[in-house]
């Protein structure tokens, strides 16, 4: 069995599941899944800027109206639930949890305690972050001793 750390911020929407279950063609994929959730006001401008690259002015302007900080984790293991059970539906296992310091150091231990054989991090597009690589996928390449794949979550 192959096993995917799937490092996610946002619960998987029916074409992400559909994606991260098919890569591995007929290969039957077990998935542990890190949930981080959303950060506090520190990371509220890197969010605001990327919302202005991609041209969600509306976007932009309402960053500050989702729960941050501690106010995040119950959305946070919320939408871990809905993504473990969305995976399983598709015939994976799938386990998880909410990780919500240090979420790279974590990822390092559980690549090691699954002994899984790769990373997938599916995030929206944090211009900013991916430019002076310090996206989760970047900074990952350099802490797990697995191959680290970074796609792009579904949006609309």
């Amino acid at each position: 069995m192959f096993t995917s750390v799937l490092m996610i911020e946002k619960p998987l929407s029916p074409e992400d599941v559909e994606f991260v279950t098919t890569l591995h063609g007929d290969e039957t994929v077990s998935f542990v899944v890190l949930m981080q959730p959303r950060g506090d006001q520190a990371d509220l401008l890197l969010r605001a800027i990327d919302d202005v690259a991609l041209g969600e002015l509306r976007d932009a302007a309402r960053e500050g109206e989702e729960p941050e900080g501690g106010r995040a984790r119950q959305p946070a293991e919320l939408a871990l639930a809905h993504s473990l059970a969305e995976l399983r539906a598709q015939g994976s296992r799938a386990d998880g949890e909410v990780v919500e310091e240090h979420p790279l150091d974590r990822l390092k231990e559980v690549v090691a305690e699954s002994s899984a054989d790769e990373v997938i991090v599916l995030t929206e597009p944090h211009y900013v972050e991916e430019f002076f690589h310090r996206d989760w996928a970047s900074r990952a390449r350099h802490k797990v001793g697995v191959p680290v794949l970074k796609l792009f979550a579904h949006s609309e």
